[in-house]
């Protein structure tokens, strides 16, 4: 069940809709292109231990965690995100339905997936940019260790995460056990396109990826 839903937002965050930059000039290096194109293959992966990833954060099992709860709302003061959370399903092709990619700002999680703040990995994904503007990701890349983010949730509570590590990774060489392994901790990844923009490939050539862990519960 693991790799079947870690697939899936591989074939949607790593290789799905996205916009040109010659439509805009997006102010951090990742985002989605003018022109569609078919989802890239995902990298086959490794069969993942039961342990948490190393740099997956500082929690540990023993650590507070909250129930399953359906996010809606994302709040990353510090790049000025203040947007709502539209869920995710797996289609018919086997890959996670993006979110409407003219919506600057909305931010999707894979609804049959881990919740933030759940023990587990939630996967939340955003784009960089649309046709005409940046988007909510689009400034992803400055965010930095001790920085911090919260989500609220629709039992009322606020799930507060802590960043410990901002990492670009090449698509041909992602490391999915690292950042999508099950792990008895509550961990979030924030996921987006980065590097440069091949006109070939029709494709950025990175993934940025936010690691953070709960660091408390409001």
């Amino acid at each position: 069940m693991f790799w079947t839903v870690a697939l899936a937002v591989l074939l949607y965050a790593f290789g799905g809709r996205m916009f040109s930059t010659d439509a805009i000039s997006p102010p951090a290096p990742a985002g989605p292109t003018a022109t569609q194109q078919a989802p890239a293959p995902a990298p086959q992966p490794a069969r993942p231990s039961a342990s948490a990833p190393a740099g997956s954060g500082t929690s540990s099992a023993s650590s507070p965690a909250m129930p399953r709860s359906a996010p809606i709302r994302l709040r990353i003061p510090k790049i000025r995100v203040d947007a709502p959370f539209t869920g995710l399903k797996i289609g018919p092709s086997g890959a996670l339905d993006p979110p409407p990619a003219d919506d600057t700002n909305l931010v999707g999680w894979q609804s049959s997936g881990i919740s933030p703040g759940q023990r587990g990995t939630a996967i939340v994904a955003g784009h960089l940019d649309t046709k005409t503007s940046p988007a909510v990701f689009a400034r992803l890349s400055e965010l930095a260790p001790g920085d911090s983010f919260e989500v609220d949730r629709a039992d009322g509570t606020t799930a507060v995460f802590l960043i410990d590590s901002v990492e670009n990774f090449d698509k041909g060489d992602f490391p999915d056990q690292r950042v999508y392994a099950d792990t008895p901790d509550p961990l979030v990844r924030l996921i987006t396109c980065a590097g440069a923009y091949n006109r070939t490939a029709r494709d950025y050539t990175e993934n940025l990826v936010v690691f953070a862990h709960l660091d408390a519960i409001a």
